[in-house]
């Protein structure tokens, strides 16, 4: 899902940056504001095990890569702006450092995976598990479902991003000057692989450690919040 240098145009890359750019400094207040000092490891966790599970990459015909985030996991224990904030740090860090995803596309990565992807699944899990107890598998189930439905949402936006360039940056013959595959196969590509593999593995991993949590440390789950 890591969107690689040269594969955006510089409007669109541009546009993500503006988008984001306040985006991050409401999230940095937010969370100076509201994490707990106990909770302050926790998010360092939270972008390491965000970073690790985003290392194991399969490549998507399209140009990019499919993997699980674990996005929403951080956000049910921690809140969706910590979230934004832990994963983007594991981003840059990938980009900068590993070449996994690009420089110049950090803005739109972030905004797939790091604000749309958090946000989408927290307030899914909240939704579903409205009212049940700590302990309940509602709480387990509305983990993992959050996280199937949400990464296949960030992997549906990824799509759209590479399918629209070859529309808005080409020749005067045609020619695609930055991703040359259209909304015809990248959303098909994106979508198809993560709905069928990464979007279960992303429910797997976020069900299982919730449910572990549940027993281990209940508290961690109630302390989540928006």
């Amino acid at each position: 899902m890591h969107i690689p240098d040269g594969y955006l145009g510089p409007t669109t890359c541009g546009f993500f940056y503006v988008v984001m750019v306040p985006i991050w400094a409401l999230a940095s207040k937010i969370v100076k504001k509201t994490l707990k000092a106990k909770q302050v490891p926790l998010l360092a966790i939270g972008a390491a095990f965000s970073f690790v599970i985003m290392m194991f990459n399969v490549p998507i015909p399209g140009g990019t890569t499919g993997h699980a985030v674990g996005g929403v996991l951080v956000a049910i224990l921690l809140g969706p702006w910590a979230a934004c904030i832990a994963i983007t740090v594991a981003l840059v860090i990938q980009a900068l450092l590993f070449g996994d995803g690009g420089v110049t596309a950090i803005g739109a990565n972030c905004f797939n995976m790091a604000f749309v992807l958090p946000f989408a699944g927290y307030y899914i899990y909240k939704v579903i598990s409205h009212n049940s107890p700590v302990d309940s598998n509602r709480r387990v189930i509305a983990a993992g479902v959050a996280g199937y439905i949400a990464l296949n949402i960030a992997a549906a936006l990824t799509g759209f991003e590479f399918g629209i360039q070859s529309f808005l940056h080409k020749t005067a013959a045609g020619q695609a000057l930055y991703c040359p595959y259209g909304l015809n196969v990248a959303l098909p590509a994106m979508i198809g692989e993560h709905a069928l593999v990464f979007g279960w593995v992303e429910a797997i991993v976020t069900a299982l450690v919730i449910k572990y949590i549940q027993k281990q440390d209940p508290g961690l789950i109630t302390e989540g919040r928006a």
